[in-house]
């Protein structure tokens, strides 16, 4: 089944449903081998289909992960009144529009009003939206939302830098064009002394302990 909402989609196939997926993607990589004039039969080929098939149960394993489980039991009361920042989260997603990879950066922060969120609840809520079939601005509007919504701090921002395979690979071919998207809620948006804190912290050089 499949919830509708956009933030808390979560499929849970059964097991026998999900070796049936595995079985039509199979398919369809040998269709497109054979489309492309190449022999699914070869010693190079001959896995491919299976490999292919276990590759999308990890890349795309965000569509079986709960949200709210996800942050639910990481939530803590924490006086605490300046922002928190995590930046510099690796992610790799895969772009809808041509399933070839994007990847790059998100840098998020939220401005505490009774709750804090354990650290490594935030890089997961990145990689959750991330292993799915994405683009880049719908990515980064879900992450702050659901920290907003399950937060509910004074405000959330989250910025994304990525490259972008499709337009690397083909189309336009520039191989150093990074796309930058942003999502600024609360006091982030209302507020320029605390949106410009937030970018001057993630531009900032990394401070060596």
């Amino acid at each position: 089944m499949q919830k509708s909402n956009d933030n808390y989609a979560v499929k849970t196939p059964t097991p026998a449903e999900h070796l049936a997926q595995k079985e039509d993607i199979k398919k369809a990589v040998r269709q497109i081998l054979t489309s492309v004039g190449e022999d699914p039969e070869r010693e190079g080929l001959r896995n491919t289909p299976d490999r292919i098939a276990r590759m999308y149960d990890e890349i795309l394993a965000g569509y079986y992960v709960d949200p709210i489980a996800l942050v639910n039991d990481a939530l803590f009361d924490v006086e605490y009144d300046e922002l928190v920042v995590v930046k510099d989260i690796e992610f790799f997603s895969m772009c809808e529009h041509h399933m070839l990879p994007f990847f790059g950066r998100a840098h998020v922060a939220y401005a505490p009003s009774h709750k804090v969120i354990g650290l490594s609840k935030i890089p997961r809520i990145v990689e959750m939206f991330a292993r799915r079939l994405q683009v880049q601005e719908r990515m980064t509007r879900q992450i702050a939302e659901l920290i907003q919504q399950v937060l509910h701090p004074y405000g959330v921002a989250v910025v994304i830098e990525a490259s972008h395979m499709c337009s690397m690979m083909r189309g336009v071919k520039k191989e150093h064009a990074r796309m930058v998207t942003s999502s600024m809620h609360g006091c982030f948006k209302d507020n320029e002394m605390t949106r410009n804190e937030f970018l001057h912290f993630i531009e900032a050089p990394r401070v060596t302990i």
